[in-house]
């Protein structure tokens, strides 16, 4: 049967034999590209099946992903990364990482539990050293 899938990650999910739909792992057996793609797995031959992985998390192991170039990163690396000032004072730590399609917003969360989003581009928010460098003034 078919599952509607989200269009971000489509060619990275095409490369993939098997995946993980939720708590299943499934064998991939197509995938047809469209607004709305839509992936047929081997193991789900119903429409019920198919409705009941409706809304479920798609992943694939680590070690199946690309190798990233230089300056590239994966999201998940970025999760739970601590955020310094430029004189290396804690400022908080990456809790989540969106696009909204102008570009990558890390969202970190501070000491007192507030929390904001900051653009992560250069000079503003610079990957270093296993931490990101802030411009406090993203965090007001």
């Amino acid at each position: 049967m078919r599952l509607k899938l989200f269009a971000e990650g489509l060619e990275s999910l095409r490369r993939q034999a098997r995946v993980r739909v939720g708590d299943s792992l499934l064998t991939l057996a197509s995938v047809k590209p469209g607004r709305q793609p839509i992936a047929r797995f081997a193991e789900v031959t119903d429409r019920s099946a198919a409705e009941a992985l409706r809304g479920r998390l798609v992943t694939v192991p680590r070690d199946a992903l690309p190798p990233l170039a230089d300056g590239e990163y994966y999201h998940a690396d970025l999760i739970g990364l601590p955020c310094v000032g430029a004189e290396g004072e804690p400022l908080g730590a990456v809790v989540a990482v969106e696009n909204f399609g102008a570009g990558d917003l890390i969202e970190v969360e501070r000491a007192d539990g507030r929390r904001a989003l900051v653009p992560f581009r250069e000079g503003i928010a610079d990957l270093a050293d296993g931490r990101i460098v802030l411009d406090p003034a993203f965090l007001a």
